[in-house]
């Protein structure tokens, strides 16, 4: 089956955080999410709309100098450029062709094009910028497939369904051989309903009463870390740290790390993101805890992205680190051949997020198992659509532990709508996330049902 993008809507929904999210040195307290709607023709003349959303969570996907304002509204400039790029994709294809081919031949040339003419003599947009919005597009894509076949997404993944193996997009570095391998023979085919949860603990989250200023919010969610676990049954937390203070970090993780072990919580991970220059920075941290809190130490699943994301500018060997804990690429995992870099220096996992496209989660995912690496589904505080195709994404995957979800934590409202027709999804009990809901075609996301009334689009455009 062949299907051609043919037009393609772009709505802006704004949210505002209830508390204040760290991201390094940056600090985040609202958000654009990007909603698009893309249409499709199939080659026996059949079409379909695919949904896809995704945050356009300037913090993380561009750390800069420039204003927050500068680089929000250019995120948004683009994800506009994007949908008339869409809209006029001319090469029919199943949907890893035309979404892998729009990466590497549109999105690369708009991007270029971007930095060198309207950014000329301005900090350019970095490559994760351009992936997070295109990243919705890709959603929609995969949604509409998926109703074209009339099947839910995660099972069109196939030899029956796709024209070529992951051999055309994808190269090995063992003995193994992608010829004749499809995305399906590396996800679960049994996906379980329920998933165990993470929450993250922001560097400014309260751990202690004596920490609470008084200008925190009473909404009826907590603000406490020992509320939020107590509340939800929480067994795993992220913890995010400077990166650039091993004293303030050290004392962070030894305080939530005594907390875990009264309240019974088992896993426990470190997010720097990005800030460490040197792999002893952390090893000092891990060999610290090791020797003075084994107990919290225990606890650590694993070490996720210390270190600068580019990395082939920062080709960092990392070995010391993976060998104490294992070490997850995030923000650098852009795509499979950066994986397969980040192998060469020492990360042994990969943190996947569906906002840097299904198509590229996809194949990164088949890289890293391919080639022995280990899986983790990490969060972009998706509210709304966007929690639906990333927690899919992660009980197909087979993480090493659950998926990381906190967009509940950070603004649960926002989701208030889709809640009412996916609860599981937009809370989490006794530790998990549920995901029975979901049903019919492409991510089942049930939207006729989902009563949201979306703002003006912020452009339309249909191929004439």
């Amino acid at each position: 089956m062949k299907i051609t993008p043919n037009a393609a809507k772009v709505y802006f929904l704004p949210v505002q955080t209830r508390v204040p999210l760290k991201f390094g040195p940056e600090t985040l307290d609202s958000v654009t999410c990007a909603r698009v709607c893309l249409s499709v023709t199939a080659e026996n003349g059949d079409s379909a709309e695919g949904w896809g959303e995704t945050p356009l969570s300037v913090q993380w996907v561009w750390p800069g100098d420039e204003t927050y304002a500068e680089r929000h509204e250019a995120l948004k400039e683009f994800t506009i450029r994007l949908a008339d790029a869409w809209a006029h994709c001319s090469r029919p294809g199943d949907v890893l062709e035309v979404g892998h081919s729009f990466q590497e031949q549109e999105l690369s040339a708009l991007h270029h094009n971007y930095n060198e003419n309207d950014r000329a003599g301005k900090e350019p947009m970095p490559w994760l910028a351009a992936l997070v919005c295109c990243s919705a597009f890709d959603i929609a894509l995969h949604d509409a497939w998926g109703k074209i076949l009339s099947k839910p997404v995660y099972e069109t993944y196939t030899r029956e369904d796709l024209n070529r193996d992951l051999s055309a997009y994808l190269e090995a570095d063992n003995d193994s051989s992608f010829e004749n391998q499809f995305p399906n023979d590396f996800l679960i085919t049994d996906a379980p309903t329920t998933i165990p949860a993470w929450h993250l603990v922001g560097g400014l989250d309260p751990i202690s009463p004596d920490e609470l200023t008084g200008d925190e919010p009473e909404d009826g969610y907590p603000v406490l870390l020992e509320d939020w676990i107590k509340k939800d049954g929480l067994n795993c937390l992220k913890i995010k740290l400077r990166g650039n203070d091993s004293l303030w970090d050290l004392a962070r993780l030894a305080a939530i790390g005594k907390m875990c072990v009264e309240l019974g919580v088992d896993h426990i991970t470190t997010d720097f993101n990005c800030t460490v220059q040197d792999p002893e920075y952390v090893n000092q941290i891990l060999d610290s805890l090791s020797a003075d809190h084994p107990d919290i130490h225990r606890r650590i699943l694993y070490v996720e992205q210390p270190f600068p994301y580019d990395l082939e500018k920062y080709p960092i060997d990392v070995h010391s680190v993976s060998q104490r804990k294992p070490l997850f690429l995030d923000e650098s995992a852009h795509d499979w051949k950066l994986v397969r870099l980040g192998k060469q220096l020492g990360w042994t996992g990969v943190a996947l997020k569906t906002c840097k496209t299904q198509t590229g989660a996809l194949l990164a995912l088949c890289w890293a198992k391919a080639h022995g690496m280990e899986l983790m589904v990490q969060d972009l505080t998706n509210p709304m659509l966007a929690q639906i195709p990333h927690v899919q994404l992660a009980i197909h995957a087979g993480t090493i532990m659950g998926v990381e979800t906190n967009a509940m934590q950070f603004y649960p409202d926002a989701s208030a709508a889709e809640a009412k027709i996916h609860p599981g999804l937009y809370t989490r009990d006794k530790g998990t996330v549920d995901a029975s809901s979901i049903e019919g075609p492409g991510f089942g996301y049930r939207l006729e049902e989902i009563q949201r009334e979306l703002p003006p689009s912020a452009v339309e455009v249909t191929r004439e």
